[in-house]
């Protein structure tokens, strides 16, 4: 196995990647990887990469515009539209590759990357599978609720306040990535922070910030829209101990999605378990490979 640091374009941006290659003879298929919300190559997708190649798979995980080593600004700025335009040249650069046969092209989201993945999915029928792992399953309505139908409107207010100043000074605020105390930031709380804000998430292009409208971007996704359109075979894993983003998300996503579909659940005790810990990760790679294995 071996890892090549890559370069491909995306709308004009230079995005950095690392491509994980099998041992030669090994190779099954093809899978591109796009993660949680702030996250870097470094991190839980380069993690589930090196998994990948190790069991025959060519593994591209890669920072999307904005972060990490990639172009594109204002940096650490999560732009939703963009990660799905980003994941569809991912997959074009993939499938140019000599070493990929381009029917048998997957993508894996983990955490806020799955509903990109399935955005993607439902209208590239170059995606032969699609795995969403320890998934976000976000809609509005779903938001709103949660938050409260008064907390949820007076964050859009203050979102429409950044907005007003932003355009009126030139400067983008910034709010940070975890708080381990709450609001303000991207993943507030202390479980989060249990990842990045220690030394078990951090890295050299990991910063701890993020623009405030990212949040806005995160907490407007929607996937409800896109799940009846995904035609290519999908795989639901999840953690039953999640809390952020409880699996009953999940079970409502799968009784949504059409045929083929499966459900492989986890006894995990949180939600970053699914990040790194390898008495989860292992057989979520495993049931992903044997199920990409029978899908492409």
């Amino acid at each position: 196995m071996s890892m090549e640091k890559v370069e491909f374009s995306s709308d004009g941006y230079r995005l950095a990647g690392d491509l994980h290659l099998p041992e030669p003879g090994t190779g099954r298929g093809a899978v591109v990887l796009t993660g949680p919300f702030s996250g870097v190559r470094d991190q839980v997708t380069g993690y589930y990469a090196e998994r990948f190649a190790q069991r025959g798979y060519v593994a591209l995980a890669f920072d999307h515009r904005n972060w990490g080593d990639s172009e594109g600004e204002p940096r650490q700025h999560e732009d939703a539209s963009a990660k799905v335009s980003d994941l569809r040249n991912a997959v074009s650069f993939l499938a140019a590759r000599p070493e990929v046969d381009s029917d048998k092209i997957a993508l894996c989201g983990v955490c806020l990357g799955g509903i990109y993945s399935v955005q993607l999915a439902a209208f590239d029928p170059r995606v032969k599978a699609v795995a969403l792992i320890a998934a976000a399953y976000n809609n509005p309505e779903l938001i709103r609720d949660r938050f409260g139908a008064e907390n949820f409107a007076a964050l859009m207010a203050q979102f429409a306040q950044i907005a007003q100043r932003q355009s009126e000074t030139g400067e983008i605020e910034y709010w940070p990535a975890v708080n381990p105390e709450g609001m303000p930031a991207g993943n507030p709380g202390p479980e989060p922070f249990d990842y990045y804000g220690t030394e078990r998430g951090a890295r050299p292009g990991w910063e701890n910030r993020c623009t405030a409208l990212s949040v806005l971007q995160e907490l407007t996704l929607d996937v409800d829209s896109f799940l009846p359109l995904v035609s290519a075979p999908l795989l639901i894993v999840h953690g039953t101990g999640d809390q952020a983003i409880p699996v009953a998300d999940a079970q409502a996503a799968f009784e949504a999605a059409p045929e083929p579909k499966e459900l492989f659940l986890l006894d995990t005790g949180n939600h970053i378990e699914l990040y790194d810990d390898d008495r989860y990760v292992l057989p979520a790679i495993d049931w992903t490979v044997s199920f990409f294995d029978r899908s492409m």
